[in-house]
């Protein structure tokens, strides 16, 4: 099947090259000349265990193609819209991108053909791009909705085998279609839902919403853990084994980020109160998150004092999550701007994204000259006060303690991932802070 993916960010690019993968003809779009130059040789612009390979693969077998012009959608069966819809200044989805490929797409369509929002929008998105594409062509289309639930960090693994496909639809004929081009994704028995356009947005929204809240959730309980006297980690074993609970997104860290949860959380908000609803749960789970991104902060001052003029401090990562090299509402950069606020200056290391903290912590100019990025995870330790574990990378699970040990200058360590065995670290000399664990 002809396919033309529209954006080839995180969503898209992913979603495409593995469309390609499966033997489909495939085209992804985008307005940056720079990003499409770079794809056409073989390299991602974003970090993706995975998608270099595929791509360099897929191209070679002239299955994949890039382009800044929307020729491709004339011949296309099936447009997928993929692009950016990020946080407006009150919270709400920006639909401006969306409307302006839908435009173009509607410039170029062919008859009949399947136009196919990716992108996470809200509940009645698909009403209004509806109409504005028909007001852009004579042309006859059908518009599904099939949004992604794709983890950073594993994105080719959940494109290729996913927990479920949801297709938002009015049309048998679309629905048929989208099977079709699925149909290799799911031999497993896996299920693709067919279901209202209406729907399948919520859906999305519903899904993140319910994740975010998990976290923030056993974040606030391993709060409670420190107060009470409890370890979260015993806790955690003991409410996961619960079938009815599980153990997906119940560990204690800094707070989630990332380019889903908060503008997602932030979306369903905003929709509810449009609808002239209050989402109790889920204003708390952004309350509590935010909470969260400062309570490591909290121990390092309970630790060293307000006054951290003259201190160092040592990140351990700066990703959102591991495997990934996105930094988008990352904790580490909250954490980093509280430190150089109470005067400490910070040293980092991450394993993909260091390029990209740099680049955003220029935004924020008291902070110049008091970050700096190391190539080693123990230079960058020198001369430092305390090592925080921000990013729960495999290369931190670990380390040489008598390494790190020799190159502190106070043996103290905030572990903000809960990464490292209580008894090892106090057997070891350290002063050991954690979330929620019971430290005698």
């Amino acid at each position: 099947m002809k396919v033309s993916v529209i954006g080839t960010g995180y969503v898209g690019l992913v979603s495409g090259t593995c469309f390609s993968e499966i033997g489909h003809d495939v085209t992804c779009i985008d307005i940056d000349p720079k990003k499409i130059e770079t794809l056409k040789n073989g390299k991602s612009p974003i970090y993706e265990p995975g998608l270099t390979e595929l791509l360099e693969r897929n191209i070679k077998a002239k299955r994949l193609s890039f382009s800044t012009g929307y020729e491709s959608v004339k011949e296309a069966k099936s447009i997928f819209l993929a692009v950016g819809t990020p946080s407006a200044d009150d919270g709400r989805a920006d639909l401006k991108y969306l409307k302006a490929a839908a435009i173009e797409v509607a410039k170029n369509l062919s008859e009949g053909a399947i136009i196919v929002i990716k992108s996470t929008v809200p509940v009645g998105t698909s009403v209004e791009i509806r109409k504005l594409i028909s007001e852009n062509t004579n042309k006859s289309f059908h518009l599904v909705n099939n949004p992604e639930f794709l983890k950073e960090g594993s994105a080719v693994e959940d494109f290729m085998r996913p927990d479920r496909v949801i297709i938002g639809h009015q049309s048998d004929e679309a629905f048929k279609v989208m099977e079709e081009l699925y149909a290799p994704l799911v031999r497993q028995g896996n299920p693709i839902y067919g279901m209202s356009n209406l729907s399948a947005e919520m859906s999305k929204y519903a899904a993140n919403c319910f994740l975010a809240t998990k976290i923030s959730f056993i974040n606030e309980i391993a709060r409670l853990c420190d107060a009470a006297g409890a370890d979260i980690e015993e806790v955690r074993k003991g409410i996961s084994s619960d079938k009815r609970i599980g153990g997906h997104f119940l560990y204690p860290g800094p707070g989630y980020g990332g380019s889903c949860f908060p503008k997602d959380v932030k979306a369903l908000i905003a929709t509810a109160e449009d609808l002239g609803m209050d989402l109790k749960i889920v204003n708390a789970t952004e309350l509590v998150n935010d909470e969260q991104k400062v309570y490591v902060f909290e121990k390092v001052k309970n630790r060293f004092g307000n006054n951290l003029k003259g201190f160092k401090f040592t990140f351990w990562g700066v990703a959102f999550k591991a495997n990934t090299d996105d930094v988008r509402e990352a904790s580490a950069i909250t954490m980093a701007r509280k430190l150089i606020a109470a005067g400490a200056e910070v040293n980092f290391f991450d394993p993909v994204a260091s390029e990209n903290f740099m680049s955003v912590m220029k935004a924020y100019p008291e902070c110049e000259g008091k970050i700096h990025s190391f190539e080693n995870k123990y230079d960058c330790l020198n001369n430092s006060d305390a090592l925080i574990t921000m990013t729960e990378w495999r290369e931190f699970r670990v380390p040489d303690f008598a390494e790190i040990k020799k190159r502190l200058k106070t043996k103290v360590i905030f572990d903000g991932r809960n990464l490292y065995d209580t008894k090892t670290i106090l057997s070891e000399g350290f002063e050991y802070f954690a979330i929620g664990k019971k430290i005698n």
